[in-house]
């Protein structure tokens, strides 16, 4: 029984993920909407899930915003109300032996995550990505669509890994940082830059 936190393009997603693993959906939060989304009811604001919350039985929540740094500071503003976060697992995802999956996160369709990989929380593992043997993915990161790490890979917190991008066994990527669309990542790349190319480099310092 879930409640999304936003209403936008990716919340349509993660609620399909939802409906095809038979979860029932009690509807959104969202600040700039009234009315109905998605076929389901707009609950209220943000700030008003503490009242909310009184209203269901044991509801869990997903932040169904795409942006890293946005789910992060939601995610922030309800700890003190010690919610309840659940995970949205599409059927057709494979996921290895000794995967760890965090709690909020989010694995889309035709997904492969291989053993003992580590994905933390409130993390978008997006459509047809594919993430190997030991890699970790850090809190409120994003690996696009059509994206591959392989084996080895650690993503550090708040990483964005761009659409069709890729990375070579054993690279470490730093926190708060974008590898652009189609990149071939073959050298570690450092905190809070944008990297783009084949071979990715940084182009850009991020504040």
């Amino acid at each position: 029984m879930y409640i999304l936190i936003g209403a936008g393009g990716h919340s349509k997603v993660v609620l399909d993920i939802l409906l095809s693993s038979h979860q029932k959906i009690f509807g959104f939060l969202d600040d700039n909407r009234m009315g109905n989304f998605a076929s389901y009811p707009v609950l209220g604001r943000i700030d008003e899930i503490d009242k909310i919350i009184q209203e269901f039985v044991n509801p869990k929540f997903i932040v169904t915003i795409g942006d890293n740094h946005a789910r992060k500071r939601i995610v922030k503003g309800l700890e003190s109300l010690n919610i309840n976060f659940g995970q949205a697992i599409h059927p057709s995802a494979i996921i290895g032996s000794n995967v760890s999956l965090g709690s909020g996160t989010v694995v889309m369709a035709n997904t492969v995550i291989n053993h003992s990989a580590e994905i933390g929380n409130h993390v978008i593992i997006n459509t047809g990505s594919t993430i190997d043997h030991d890699c970790v993915v850090g809190n409120y990161s994003h690996v696009s669509p059509g994206a591959n790490l392989a084996g080895n890979v650690a993503l550090s917190e708040l990483v964005h890994f761009g659409i069709a991008a890729c990375a070579i066994q054993g690279i470490k990527v730093g926190r708060n940082s974008i590898v652009g669309a189609g990149s071939v990542v073959i050298r570690n790349l450092p905190a809070k830059t944008v990297s783009v190319g084949n071979p990715a480099r940084p182009i850009k310092t991020l504040n």
